[in-house]
This record gives C-alpha cells, sequence and structure tokens, in this order.
C-alpha cells in the first residue's frame, strides 16, 4: 500500500462561523424553552420547517440531536434505556437514542453549549418521507409530555412524482395551519411564509453548488467535511443566516479549487459514500481513506437537503414536491439511473454502501442495487456493515481492512 503520511483533516476558515450558527440555534431554543419566549416545534429533518419557521414558531430537530448523540459517541450507552421499556434494538438508532438520552437526562448539548436538556416542544411535527420511524418516536413524546401530534404521509417507493402525489402532500401541509394557528394563537402570515421559503430555496441552491464543487480534480473537500458543514442547512433552513453561511462556504470551496488545493493529498481514488454516516466514526474514516490517498467526494446523504424546486410563486406544491422528490422515497429504479448521473458528475471509480443495521429506509444496498450498479457503470463496488449510531454493529478493524482490500483493487484496475 502507499506510505503512509499526513491524514489530518484541512481546515476551512469558516468553520467558526458555522460553529456560531449551531451555538446560536441551541441558544435561542435553550432561552425560550426557559422563559417561554416563543413556541418551539419539534420537526423532523426533512419536515415542514419553513411552515413552521414562518408561522412564528423557533424548530428543533430531534434527528439533528440524534447525529449529535452518535457524534460524541453517547448513543451506545443510551440506546439500552429505550429497549428496556420496549423499543426494539434493530429500529433507528436515533429514535432509542433519542428516547435514551431524554430518560437519563443526558444530552450532548451540556458539553457543547452548556445547555442542560433539549427544549420543551409545544408541538410535534413529522413527515414520513424518511420513514415510519419519526411517527413513532414523535408519538412516544406527545404520548409522555402531552404534547399535539401533528404529521404529513408521504408515498413511498416510487419513480415519478405525479401531480397527484404532490396534491395530496400539499393539501397535507396546508391542513396543519388551522392546528398551528390554535397553538401560537395568531394567523398564518403568507407574506412571511413565501419569503422563508425563497430563503430556503437559495440556500438549497448554495448548498448543491458547495457539494458540486467535489466534481473538482482534486475534490476540495470531502464528504466528511460536508456532514459538518450541512448543520446550517438543516437547523436554519428558511433563514438569512442559512444563505449568508453558505456564500461564505462556496467561495472558500472555489478558492479551494481555483487553487488546486486538494482535501486529500495526492488525491489518488474517488469514492461516492451511499448510506448514512457512521456518526461516531467521521474523523477514523476520514484519516483512514486520506492515509490511501482516496477522496469520498460524494454521497447520497448530504444532498437530502437540497430543495431547489422550492418556489416562492407556488409556495405549497413546490414544498410539497421539494419533500416528496426525495432519493430516500424513490424506488431502485430511479436510485439506479441518480447514482448514474452522479458517477458522471463527479468521476468517482468505485462506489461505497453502508448498510446501516437500524436504517433500512436508507440502506440501498439490500435489494442487488450494488451489484447493477456495478456492473452498469464498470466500476468495484463494497458494502460495509455499521449503524448511524450504534457503535455495537460496528467492526472498525474489519471495516478498514475491508476498505485497505478495496483500495488494493481499485489500484490494479
Amino acid at each position: 500500500m502507499v506510505e503512509k503520511k499526513s491524514s489530518h483533516r484541512k481546515k476551512f476558515n469558516c468553520q467558526e462561523y458555522c460553529n456560531r450558527i449551531m451555538a446560536n440555534h441551541f441558544g435561542e431554543l435553550n432561552v425560550a424553552s426557559r422563559k417561554g419566549a416563543k413556541k418551539i416545534a419539534w420537526c423532523t429533518s426533512v419536515g415542514p420547517a419553513e411552515l413552521l419557521r414562518a408561522m412564528g414558531f423557533l424548530v428543533f430537530f430531534p434527528e439533528n440531536h440524534g447525529a449529535l448523540l452518535g457524534a460524541t459517541r453517547m448513543a451506545t450507552d443510551l440506546i439500552p434505556y429505550a429497549t428496556a421499556i420496549g423499543y426494539s434494538p434493530d429500529i433507528c438508532s436515533y429514535l432509542t437514542s433519542d428516547i435514551g438520552s431524554y430518560i437519563c437526562k443526558q444530552t450532548p448539548l451540556t458539553s457543547a453549549y452548556n445547555i442542560k436538556s433539549v427544549p420543551k416542544p409545544d408541538v410535534l411535527v413529522f413527515n414520513t418521507n424518511q420513514c415510519r420511524d419519526v411517527q413513532d418516536w414523535f408519538g412516544w413524546y406527545s404520548r409522555n409530555m402531552n404534547i399535539p401530534l401533528l404529521g404529513i404521509h408521504t408515498p413511498r417507493g416510487i419513480e415519478k412524482i405525479e401531480k397527484r402525489e404532490v396534491f395530496d402532500v400539499s393539501k397535507q401541509i396546508q391542513n396543519l395551519i388551522p392546528e398551528l394557528e390554535k397553538i401560537l394563537g395568531k394567523k398564518f402570515d403568507m407574506d412571511y411564509f413565501k419569503e422563508t421559503i425563497e430563503l430556503s430555496r437559495q440556500s438549497s441552491v448554495l448548498w448543491r453548488k458547495c457539494l458540486e464543487s467535489a466534481s473538482a480534480l482534486p475534490s476540495p473537500w470531502t464528504f466528511f467535511d460536508a456532514t459538518i458543514h450541512m448543520g446550517p442547512a438543516v437547523v436554519a433552513r428558511g433563514t438569512k443566516d442559512a444563505v449568508e453561511y453558505y456564500k461564505v462556504l462556496l467561495k472558500e470551496l472555489n478558492e479551494r479549487v481555483n487553487k488546486g488545493i486538494a482535501a486529500v493529498d495526492n488525491e489518488k481514488h474517488r469514492i461516492y459514500w451511499d448510506g448514512m454516516p457512521i456518526w461516531g466514526k467521521l474523523n477514523s474514516l476520514s484519516s483512514h481513506f486520506s492515509l490511501h490517498r482516496t477522496c469520498v467526494v460524494a454521497s447520497t446523504y448530504c444532498n437530502s437537503w437540497i430543495f431547489d424546486q422550492l418556489d416562492h410563486i407556488d409556495p405549497f406544491d413546490s414544498m410539497a414536491r421539494a419533500y416528496t422528490e426525495l432519493f430516500i422515497v424513490r424506488n431502485e429504479k430511479y436510485k439506479e439511473a441518480y447514482i448514474k448521473d452522479c458517477f458522471e458528475k463527479y468521476r468517482f471509480d468505485g462506489i461505497i454502501f453502508h448498510d446501516s443495521k437500524t436504517c433500512p429506509n436508507n440502506s440501498n444496498n439490500r435489494y442487488g442495487l450494488p451489484g447493477r450498479i456495478s456492473q452498469r457503470l464498470g466500476i468495484p463496488e463494497l458494502t460495509i456493515n455499521g449503524d448511524l449510531n450504534d457503535l455495537r454493529c460496528y467492526s472498525e478493524e474489519q471495516t478498514k481492512t475491508n476498505i485497505e482490500a478495496f483500495i488494493e483493487q481499485l489500484d490494479e484496475t
């Protein structure tokens, strides 16, 4: 194998800016929760955040909290508390670790931001475009805290999104408004909603451009970098903060491209990552790939927060379309074509599928897709076993050995 030199992740000048946005997000929620200054809505990460924000709610994303539990490696110790009350260890480990966190009154927000607990919600709003787990996850909090539960049910396993699907989801979004007005005690403002939709669209366009900068040779950043810098795309969607942040990040990425600054020194191989991150092993995996001059240039996951279909002229239907055209809700035929398009854009020479034990909805290796992609594109594929949060499902030694063997295979092609 190659001589092992430096493997550190190159820092971005705008990292502190990103950190401030995240700190301000949680700080504002904390103040509102303690003082009752504003109503708080819990929302699934690909739920109707723009609507909630436009109506005046502060928005908290439990999946973002779940990712923090995974990244800080708290999740594995907290999951058993959820399984002890009847939740299967095989269901979403975001769900089980988050409920375990609530039961134990432990949160990574304490060490990161000196915040003792997650904010108490006034309403819980889900969208099943990701999976059914989000409904059951929020349902647990609704029962235990006696909080109103509202939801959108999105069709899944589809290839082409038809008008009937858009109409159905659009009506469901609109039907949320009277219930949300009751909780807030004020009327919905269409003009402000349109402004929020436009801000979300702008940040999505910029986020897409940031991700697509990795099509450059060499790539200015990696999938592992993107999982960190996508934070504002999740928690600040629909705000000026997200728009301004991605302007700054895109400028820095373009400067790297123009100067030929590589995320991975002497980049030799380019990889596509399909599936969830292994949150507790981001640094380890990033270093391992870098040691072998391999850059993970693109992923299915980070594209999940691109909603450039949004249109303030037609806010409800465009919002419904944006949330119904996600990769995760599509059928195998669509997914295969999507990855082929990514192959042509990013010019990767291998693809890794992460079979996440507790996230079957975002594990795309289980119905023969890796073999079909490998044959169609003429590139090697590797499936690694693990989980988004539960590190008991992950063998670091075995994974690294498999990755090294995979890179040797790339060396020979």
